[in-house]
């Protein structure tokens, strides 16, 4: 699905990825963790076509598509989501009328017609309340006025509305407790299928207990420095990144 070879990438003319190379095949979670500046968030900006980030080097395909040269709306419209750390307010625009428009946007570039009404509304239901989503917001603006939990359940519900083929959750887990972040697991996992990947870029191992990845990363100085299986993230929720680090350094001395 996806697959990113030797990619550098800066932003105002610094550096940060140095030559990212990862392979996501389809129906994957792949969890990305590293100490704070590595690259992960930007990497995931990278991927969703932030204007502020610049490529210097590299490729990227998506589902056998040339990624980078793709404009942001269509990388989404491909079926690329993000989750972001800090979701920002729209006052004004109603999540009724944000989402259908961006359905009706990805209709349109796929060559459908716009979304049915009463099909669109009971699709929102149904997914508001797979992620526990309180129906007043449901109403409300984007995220105005909604807590950081709030803010992110409601993401994971726009998440459920658009069923991207890659979603990138950027510290999802930031802001949520143990209760919010069960379900809006729960509500990922019932949208999960044999189609949809995901990257999850996490500090906490207690969120991935609940996404239970199939491959865990280690981002480092710009580079992906580890890859293992879950029981990599339980040795740095016990030790750390200093082993890693140690690791790394040896591997380079040699």
């Amino acid at each position: 699905m996806l697959e990113v070879k030797n990619l550098c990438a800066s932003v105002e003319g610094k550096e940060i990825l140095k030559g990212v190379n990862l392979r996501i095949g389809h129906g994957e979670i792949h969890a990305l963790m590293g100490p704070n500046g590595s690259g992960k968030s930007t990497l995931s900006n990278v991927l969703v076509g932030n204007p502020l980030y610049e490529v210097t080097q590299g490729t990227v395909a998506f589902n056998g598509k040339d990624l980078l040269a793709m404009k942001a709306e269509n990388r989404s419209h491909e079926g690329l989501f993000m989750s972001f750390q800090q979701p920002v307010e729209i006052p004004g625009v109603s999540m009724v009328n944000f989402l259908r428009a961006a359905i009706d946007a990805k209709r349109k570039y796929l060559g459908l017609p716009p979304v049915n009404t009463a099909d669109f509304l009971k699709e929102m239901k149904e997914k508001r309340k797979m992620v526990g989503l309180d129906a007043a917001l449901a109403r409300r603006s984007v995220n105005e006025g909604f807590s950081g939990g709030e803010r992110k359940r409601n993401e994971i519900f726009q998440m459920a509305m658009l069923q991207p083929r890659l979603a990138i959750l950027d510290e999802t887990d930031s802001g949520l407790d143990v209760d919010a972040l069960r379900i809006v697991a729960e509500g990922f996992h019932q949208l999960r299928n044999d189609e949809m990947s995901a990257i999850v870029i996490t500090h906490y191992r207690k969120m991935l207990e609940y996404l239970r990845p199939d491959v865990v990363h280690v981002m480092m100085d710009g580079r992906i420095v580890k890859t293992g299986g879950p029981d990599l993230a339980d040795r740095i929720e016990a030790e750390g990144f200093d082993w890693v680090k140690a690791e790394v350094g040896a591997s380079a001395a040699q």
